[in-house]
């Protein structure tokens, strides 16, 4: 309150002094006529009066706009639930800065629409791409399946990087939108799903790959759900040599726990960064996009789910998915 005084202040400082000195003017102008000096003064004082009440009416009505504004500066909605004739009786200067706000919101109205619509029509391509290319990819994969050499073997693993790095685009395009299917979902039948999917592999690395199964459900989205899981097999098994990968579902948590190279502490914070590769990435060289683990976090924060690690370098990561949620939210 009393910042927004001093701001009143300052900014009509110059009406302020011209008062004061319309009001000594008054004064000295009587004095000069030969009225009493009581009388000059009470003139005086009584000039002094009124405007102090204009002042603080005027005040009044300044502080209200200020709130108005104040509360509009951080949710702009707020001026859609205001009365009609809120900013009637205006300055012509309020007055063009209400006009150019008013085109700024016309304009920025005008650039979602145009975001959203390339949104769209991003979305529509790599889903028709995605499905275009699944084709040869599939012939490829036949043609490789018929030979058991060791080059077809390699010529199938990058196969299937390939299928994985067009899921990942696909994936991506679709973030931003709101294609969930959100409903009680039993979490083995996405795990085997996703475990099915890798279990070449780890068979061509001979890494163990651990799950008993799980009774466990929650509520999210099947195939998102499905993603994230996929993202984080990848990434063990791209950096496991050795050992096992463990998948458990209890409760309302997956861990994935590897025996890999771990994520140094340094690197761990940043993890979830987009294109952050760390030190493990870097010494992959050109193997490492550093959007996996980003995917997969920004698609657990679309399905408000939490996605957390825990790593010591030389001794494996556990990635953990919370999916705990309010089961209100996507009522």
């Amino acid at each position: 309150m009393t910042k927004l005084l001093a701001n009143y202040l300052r900014q009509y400082r110059l009406l302020l002094w011209l008062l004061l000195l319309f009001t000594a003017v008054f004064y000295a102008v009587l004095s000069a006529y030969g009225l009493p000096a009581e009388a000059a003064v009470y003139s005086a004082l009584l000039c002094l009066a009124a405007a102090a009440a204009a002042i603080v009416v005027h005040f009044i009505f300044f502080k209200k706009r200020y709130d108005i504004l104040s509360r509009a500066a951080e949710d702009i909605s707020f001026i859609n639930s205001l009365p009609v004739g809120t900013f009637e009786n205006v300055s012509p200067t309020e007055e063009k800065y209400i006009e150019i706000i008013e085109k700024l919101t016309e304009k920025t109205s005008d650039m979602q629409s145009e975001m959203r619509r390339l949104q769209t029509d991003s979305e529509d391509f790599y889903t028709a791409w995605a499905h275009q290319i699944k084709t040869p990819i599939a012939v490829m994969k036949m043609t490789l399946e018929q030979y058991d050499t060791k080059q077809s073997r390699e010529l199938l693993m990058q196969l299937f990087r390939i299928e994985q790095y067009t899921e990942m685009a696909l994936y991506q395009s679709r973030l931003g939108g709101s294609d969930l299917s959100i409903e009680k979902t039993p979490l083995d039948g996405v795990i085997r799903a996703c475990v099915r999917k890798y279990a070449p592999q780890f068979i061509s690395k001979k890494i163990r790959l651990v799950y008993s199964g799980s009774e466990s459900c929650a509520i999210t989205d099947r195939k998102w759900l499905g993603f994230i899981i996929e993202q984080l097999l990848s990434n063990a098994v791209k950096y496991t040599e050795e050992g096992s990968v463990t998948v458990t579902a209890e409760g309302e948590k997956i861990t994935i726990e590897d025996t890999g190279i771990g994520i140094s502490a340094s690197d761990l914070p940043r993890i979830f960064e987009k294109g952050y590769t760390g030190q493990a990435g870097r010494e992959e060289g050109s193997k490492a996009t550093g959007l996996g683990l980003y995917l997969a976090k920004k698609a657990a924060d679309k399905l408000s789910h939490k996605l957390y690690a825990q790593s010591q370098q030389g001794k494996g990561s556990i990635f953990t998915i919370d999916l705990h949620t309010d089961d209100m939210m996507f009522e």
